[in-house]
């Protein structure tokens, strides 16, 4: 089968966007290049694996975990169904925290990336400061295999803890902690395709959906340089009761709630500059 036959018979099972997306997977060429090459012969072993993919999307899988890995803030990243999809509102967390660093001139931060699932936020921000320490935990050791081949695959050097929150992290001092916690209330209704197919784990965090949030700040002083910033995602309905326990946590701070794209909220920053 040619590449515009594979597009019209995937048209079949999922969108086209979908179709096209998984085929130039496989391709490995970008999706638009797809329409130079509309007569090209497809291998069968390709063909073969593209049907089978197909069939995945059509029992509502995402195309994610389907496909095997996500770009995230002009990296690839490997992903399974050990953790969460990540999405675009995470790479405007990474953003704020990068302008931030560069901003104060600090070229060799000590970063801890809390929960650090596939390991896009704190991998990226390595990326970006070569020169940074840098520690990624999360409570899952499959989450956590996910995330040191990632590591390899970008070949940077981390540091890993298997953790509960803070509970197996020697205590050392950090210039940013950073956190996509879970945040789901327990019964809030979400999509079908996240709800089935996503880590419960890393999705729902009790009635209200704070208690990832209460389990980090109540250790967290003990983590903090003199001078730091907290960077958290959040809720869109979060952000009122997270300034509450914010600044009941920390005394002389700035505490900055940010919107995303959708001008919906969606980060936390707590800034304290040296006394």
């Amino acid at each position: 089968m040619t590449v515009e036959e594979l597009i019209i018979y995937g048209k079949k099972y999922t969108s086209s966007a979908h179709a096209k997306m998984l085929l130039a997977s496989y391709l490995e060429v970008n999706p638009l290049e797809l329409l130079t090459i509309l007569d090209r012969k497809v291998e069968e072993e390709t063909i073969s694996l593209y049907k089978k993919s197909l069939e995945a999307l059509k029992e509502n899988r995402p195309i994610q975990y389907v496909i095997g890995h996500v770009n995230f803030y002009g990296s690839t990243f490997y992903i399974n169904e050990n953790v969460l999809i990540p999405r675009f509102e995470t790479e405007e967390l990474v953003a704020n925290i990068k302008d931030y660093l560069k901003s104060n001139n600090i070229k060799a931060p000590k970063i801890l990336d809390l929960g650090c699932g596939s390991g896009v936020i704190g991998l990226t921000l390595k990326k970006f400061f070569p020169n940074a320490t840098v520690t990624l935990t999360d409570i899952s050791d499959a989450a956590l295999e996910v995330a040191k081949t990632n590591a390899r695959n970008l070949n940077l050097n981390v540091n890993f803890f298997q953790s509960d929150w803070f509970t197996s992290i020697p205590i050392e001092k950090y210039d940013v902690i950073v956190s996509n916690p879970p945040y789901i209330k327990t019964n809030e209704e979400i999509e079908e395709i996240v709800r089935n197919n996503e880590p419960h784990l890393a999705l729902y965090a009790g009635i209200d959906g704070l208690d990832s949030y209460r389990n980090i700040l109540k250790d967290i002083n003990k983590y903090l340089n003199k001078t730091f910033l907290l960077a958290f995602e959040i809720g869109y309905e979060q952000g009122e009761y997270l300034y509450k326990l914010v600044n009941d946590t920390f005394e002389n701070v700035t505490i900055t709630i940010k919107k995303d794209l959708s001008n919906k909220d969606r980060m936390l920053f707590v800034e304290k500059n040296s006394d």
